[in-house]
Parts: structure tokens; C-alpha cells; sequence
């Protein structure tokens, strides 16, 4: 039986709306997700499909968190009150520990600290508090000599960069994101989901691959001790299944920044359309000058964790490079496990969001957004 398809879409984005309704036809019986896109600070698209599913439900979006963090810091730069030249241990003097003193602001920023994990792991009361994965990052030798190459910090580089904003402003990142961003503009993105929102919350529903697709997991399979088990937290006494991480309570209450987002794709595009654009009279957040020096190219090539070629920017994910190359140069975004895609799109003016509830294969943007977002960025185009 096909789903129905809730929601509005703009004159000119039919297309978008055909789009989506092609891909959830295709898709098992009990899929829940949602999309929606802004063009130049105006809604043009919000759909949505699953039976419980009314439109606001929330969902975990996983490394998305990154994308709201890392604008917390883009404006803490834009403001002065953070220099990206500096070193950390300018704000944060512990840091210096184990041959870490040299490392910039903008070089952990674009993952090439070498701290992508502890030699021992992580709890996962552990991973819920920023400060103590800060705590103990601040203590640990680097994985490589800092700058010279770089490595997708997956479960820390919300705590680094949460540390060093705390230093510098008395405030974590998670207090910034709810007064400056989501607050203000009454977004549906929560870094520390308050308990008067958890009815809202669907519990991500792990993916469950076909023999084929479990046939690739085992190729990727590293061993316990590699680079990308230690930063995946999968080396320790409690391996981390990340699939599953923000259906803790613990995690959501406490939101760490590198994994611990809980969004509708109202919220996922309203951050990105609040970004760079004016939404409802209110100027961009960003200037023209942030979004191009946080866009650009400040990691690409082979990352040593995902063992693949990727793009960064400061904080963010250089998407159009990584994952969507019809987009401008200078797209900024970050997508997350189970699936969800966000991002700003400067040059056409678009801000994309998109998650769902089962988790997609492979982990990263469920595949999905390809088609769809090249069909909202095809009618932004146009429009």
C-alpha cells in the first residue's frame, strides 16, 4: 500500500514533491521522514510521510549536531570573540599536553588535531558530557602529528571546539545554540532535548541490511585498535552502537555537540535558511565573509579515519565536494548516521533538511538525498 504524502510545497517545486513521492513509493511500508527547504529565507517545500508522522515529530540527527555547533562558533568568530589563527591552548592552556601546543583553532576545526578518541575508550555516561571528553582528550597523545594530515573526529570535535568556546565565553555551546539560534528563531533543533518535548521524539529504528549490503559492512570491518574504531569508540569496555546512541535519555538531555542533535527537518533547514539568509525579517546570522571563510576548503583528500576521500570546512562538512556536486562552491552543512542531510547552499540560496526515522545504508546522508536534493536545488534554480 503507498503512502500518502502530507505537506505543502511552493509554486514552481511540483517537481520536488513528485520526487519525494517516487522515492517513499519505493520504500518498506512503515517508512517515516521528513523534508523541507528554504530558498532565499522563504519555505518552499515541506513534506512528510509515515503514519505517525504529523509533521513536527523530532528525530535523532545523529552528526547534523556538528552543523548547529560549529555555527555557534562561526559566530563566535564573526563576533571577535574567538580567533581562528590562535592557538587552543591560548584559550584552553591544558591542551598543550603531549605535543599538542602548536594546534590552531582553525586547524581543529577542519579535524586535523590527531584526537579522534582515547586509548582506552569512552562510557557512555562519558560521551553524554562534553566536558569530560574534553578532560580526557586534553591528556591524550595525538594519533598523528597535529596539522599534518586529518581524520573525522566523529564522537569529539563538538567537545574540543565546546571547550574552547566555554573558556572564552563562560557559556557551552549547547546554552549559545538554544539563546542565539534556536530559540530565537523557534527552531526544532535541540542540542539537549528538554523533557517536555520527549513525546515528540520517534527512537531510531537500526537498520537491518540484506545479506548483500551486510556482505560490504564486513569489508569495511576494522579491527579493534585501527583509527577508525577509535573513533568510532568500538575499541573499549562499552562499544558504542551509533545507530542507537541518542535513543539514551542520557544523550539527548545532555546533547553533546558532536552527535547529540535531536531536529525535525523544519528545524534542519530553518538553522541553514537562518544562516545565510533573511527569515522573517531577521538579517542572516552569517555575513557574506563568514559563510566563505567557514565554507572553504581547509581539509580534502584522503581522511584517515573514513579511509575515503573527504572534504571540510571549519566545522563543517564541505558538501558539495563530499556528498552533492551539483551544489555551488562553498555549500556548508553536515549530514548525520541514520541518514539526515542539512545544509546551506549560498549561491542558489538554499537551505536543504531532510531525516528520517529507520536508519539508511550506508551510515552518512540516507542515499536518498541525492534525488531529492538536486530536485529542490534544480527548482531553486529555476524559481
Amino acid at each position: 500500500m503507498t503512502q500518502e504524502i502530507h505537506g505543502t510545497v511552493a509554486d514552481g517545486y511540483e517537481a520536488v514533491r513528485e520526487e519525494f513521492a517516487a522515492f517513499v513509493a519505493g520504500e518498506r511500508a512503515d517508512y517515516e521522514g521528513q523534508l523541507c527547504a528554504y530558498v532565499h529565507g522563504r519555505q518552499v517545500v515541506d513534506l512528510w510521510a509515515g503514519a505517525e508522522n504529523d509533521g513536527t515529530c523530532l528525530y535523532a540527527v545523529h552528526s547534523s549536531a556538528k552543523g548547529a555547533a560549529h555555527l555557534v562558533v562561526a559566530l563566535l568568530v564573526q563576533d571577535g570573540t574567538l580567533e581562528l589563527d590562535r592557538r587552543v591552548t591560548y584559550y584552553w592552556p591544558e591542551f598543550a599536553a603531549e605535543g599538542k601546543g602548536s594546534l590552531t583553532l582553525r586547524e581543529l576545526l577542519a579535524h586535523r588535531a590527531g584526537l579522534v578518541g582515547t586509548d582506552t575508550g569512552f562510557t557512555l555516561a562519558e560521551l553524554a558530557d562534553d566536558r569530560v571528553i574534553a578532560e580526557r582528550l586534553a591528556d591524550q597523545r595525538p594519533f598523528w602529528r597535529p596539522g599534518t594530515g586529518f581524520g573525522y573526529h566523529a564522537l569529539v570535535i563538538g567537545a574540543l571546539t565546546g571547550e574552547i568556546v566555554r573558556r572564552a565565553t563562560g557559556r557551552t555551546i549547547q546554552e549559545l545554540h538554544e539563546e542565539r539560534i534556536r530559540a530565537a528563531y523557534g527552531l526544532d533543533f535541540f542540542l539537549g532535548l528538554p523533557a517536555s518535548q520527549e513525546p515528540r521524539y520517534r527512537t531510531v529504528q537500526p537498520m537491518t541490511p540484506t545479506p548483500e549490503q551486510q556482505a560490504e559492512l564486513d569489508k569495511q570491518h576494522t579491527g579493534p585498535h585501527t583509527l577508525s574504531a577509535i573513533a568510532f569508540n568500538l575499541h573499549g569496555s562499552e562499544p558504542t552502537d551509533l545507530q542507537t546512541l541518542p535513543n539514551e535519555r542520557l544523550i539527548r538531555a545532555k546533547g553533546p555537540a558532536s552527535v547529540g542533535g535531536v531536529a525535525s527537518a523544519r528545524g534542519l533547514a530553518g538553522l541553514y535558511a537562518a544562516a545565510i539568509s533573511e527569515v522573517d525579517g531577521e538579517a542572516p546570522l552569517l555575513k557574506p565573509d563568514t559563510v566563505a571563510e567557514f565554507g572553504q576548503f581547509h581539509s580534502a583528500g584522503y581522511d584517515l579515519v573514513a579511509r575515503a576521500h573527504r572534504s571540510y570546512g571549519l566545522g563543517f562538512q564541505a558538501t558539495a565536494d563530499t556528498w552533492h556536486p551539483f551544489l555551488g562552491a562553498g555549500a556548508i552543512g553536515h549530514s548525520g548516521a541514520t541518514g539526515s542531510q542539512a545544509f546551506a547552499d549560498p549561491r542558489s540560496g538554499l537551505a536543504y533538511g531532510y531525516t528520517r526515522r529507520r536508519s539508511a545504508f550506508p551510515t552518512g546522508p540516507a542515499p536518498e538525498n541525492d534525488r531529492l536534493a538536486r530536485a529542490v536545488h534544480t527548482a531553486a534554480l529555476a524559481s
